[in-house]
């Protein structure tokens, strides 16, 4: 059997871990609030990723979309296309600006650098990676990922390891504006639902049949529950101190040395990276029909920074909930048809 599917699933992996998921925000936000309940949560989001992320390989592959354009042409009505091109495109490009925001954040607040030029550092790698289109993604993604899980792994094992005897928020609360933590867990996989479809959708010169799909995406989503349950479990025994903050593992980190901390803030800037590539990489393709790459690539990389400077958890807090409903729909909507 070929490796393709090593690589799918490390473009799934990177498109979902943005700044939200290795922070510990959206893990608490989505799971910690429902406390030792959260873990199931997180599984149910895993078999999710698992699941779905297989069906929508496998459509790709049985009907042989080559872009979401061509997965808009196939699925919607002529009267609901221009309204799906604004929602995608908007969503890839706020994705994006979220993302550069997240690295001048980074750099002034753990590297005490510049915020622009944590912004310029994050657009130029970008740049580079999307001059060499899908092949430049696959690669960068299969180096930067693999690090990512081991970082992650790594010290939130070495957190749990040392406090597991402490958890002060086991009991959690039962029900928060997302509902009980079934329902949030389903929110959680709806809010990555847009990124996941518009990725996958470019795929196909990798899918070389339906086992490659359904390893892929499987793999993918046993590889994010378990990434889940590691940063859930490091917030669960620091939940008292972490619950209000924007970055939480961060702080955890902080208890174990400075060193560790600057390790963690390493690892949270290769998510936000392998994100904004995966969204930069979407809204390229699908508004450079094969033509003007590079010039789109540019534009893209310039007109982010105005929308970048707003701030990173003031996008998130905006953005995300919104094109998570709508992500969320469209995805049972291509299944079903």
């Amino acid at each position: 059997m070929n490796k393709n599917w090593v690589n799918i699933m490390f473009i799934y992996v990177g498109a979902v871990i943005g700044a939200g998921f290795a922070s510990g925000r959206e893990i608490v936000e989505f799971f910690g609030v429902y406390g030792i309940r959260g873990i199931w949560g997180i599984y149910i989001s895993g078999i999710l990723f698992s699941i779905i992320g297989s069906l929508i390989l496998i459509k790709i592959y049985n009907k042989k979309i080559g872009s979401f354009n061509e997965m808009i042409y196939i699925v919607f009505r002529k009267k609901i296309r221009p309204f799906i091109d604004i929602v995608i495109n908007l969503s890839l490009y706020t994705g994006f600006s979220i993302m550069i925001a997240g690295s001048g954040a980074i750099f002034k607040e753990q590297f005490n650098l510049p915020f622009n030029l944590g912004i310029m550092f994050m657009l130029v790698c970008s740049f580079i990676v999307f001059l060499f289109n899908l092949e430049g993604l696959s690669i960068i993604n299969s180096i930067l990922v693999p690090l990512l899980i081991l970082g992650i792994m790594t010290v939130s094992l070495y957190i749990v390891a040392g406090e597991l005897h402490e958890l002060p928020n086991i009991e959690g609360i039962h029900l928060t504006k997302k509902g009980n933590f079934i329902t949030s867990a389903i929110l959680y996989f709806g809010s990555n639902c847009l990124i996941i479809l518009v990725v996958f959708s470019s795929l196909l010169p990798m899918i070389d049949n339906r086992t490659t799909a359904i390893i892929g995406g499987v793999m993918g989503g046993i590889i994010l529950y378990i990434l889940g349950v590691s940063i859930l479990s490091s917030i669960l025994i620091h939940y008292d101190e972490v619950v209000n903050l924007d970055l939480p593992m961060l702080i955890i980190c902080g208890h174990i040395g400075k060193r560790y901390r600057m390790i963690y803030s390493v690892i949270l800037w290769i998510a936000m990276f392998t994100t904004a590539l995966a969204n930069g990489f979407g809204f390229i393709n699908k508004n450079s029909y094969n033509k003007n790459k590079i010039l789109v690539s540019i534009l893209l990389c310039i007109s982010a920074i105005p929308l970048a400077k707003l701030g990173f958890s003031n996008l998130v807090g905006a953005i995300y909930p919104i094109f998570g409903i709508v992500g969320f729909l469209m995805t049972i909507y291509i299944l079903l048809i």
